[in-house]
């Protein structure tokens, strides 16, 4: 019997690429900055943002969307900052495309926000491979996870414009070495910053938000 094989993936690739810089195009005409944030599953993105937060929020308005496949634990813990919050349900889906982030963005309303931060559905696979409209991706990787994780999933350190390496404040017990993990992520995306922090004690934190600021104002600007 013979039947067509028909190679999909490029297509529904292309057309959501297409979506993401339409996407992006809106926000910067509303001169709002959006950050998607990926990691594994309980590296420290919700902590983080609990640490970054209120070290912006005197100088940006920020928006929060929380993305997960089901419960709104999240949001509910992130709307204690007094950022907008909503809580984002995937349906089962592992990540966010464009579509579904400008869904998102309407609901949550963004043109008085400078900033909104994506906290994408937690896994170093599925978030890589679609472009949300995001102005930049940050990846955060906690140190129990192991220096070899840009080896096993390389896409995701390539897409990635800024890397938190979290859980710093633990390296004592793990066998983390922190050079060369550094070295792993350059081979792939050679100068990406990379900040090593602790959401748990704050340490780190500060030059990371520093980046940010500097960042949203650069895309305010242009």
């Amino acid at each position: 019997m013979e039947f067509k094989v028909i190679e999909i993936k490029q297509g529904v690739l292309s057309a959501n690429d297409r979506d993401a810089d339409a996407l992006r195009q809106k926000l910067k005409e509303n001169g709002a900055f959006l950050l998607n944030v990926m990691s594994s599953p309980g590296s420290g993105k919700t902590s983080t943002l609990l640490q970054t937060i209120p070290r912006l929020s005197e100088a940006l308005r920020i928006g929060v969307m929380e993305a997960d496949i089901d419960s709104d634990v999240d949001a509910r813990t992130v709307a204690s900052t007094g950022a907008r919050v909503i809580q984002l349900h995937t349906g089962g889906m592992c990540h966010l495309d464009a579509e579904m982030t400008r869904q998102g963005l309407e609901e949550l309303g963004y043109g008085d926000l400078d900033l909104v931060i994506l906290e994408n559905v937690g896994n170093l696979v599925c978030p890589a491979e679609f472009d949300t409209g995001a102005v930049k991706n940050a990846v955060i990787l906690s140190v129990p996870e192991g220096d070899d994780k840009p080896l096993k999933y390389p896409l995701m350190f390539t897409v990635a414009d800024v890397l938190l390496v979290n859980k710093m404040d633990a390296a004592a017990c793990f066998d983390f070495d922190l050079d060369r993990f550094v070295q792993r992520v350059h081979a792939l995306r050679p100068g990406i910053p990379i900040f090593p922090i602790s959401a748990k004690t704050g340490e780190g934190v500060e030059p990371w938000c520093d980046w940010l600021r500097q960042q949203v104002r650069q895309w305010q600007d242009a």
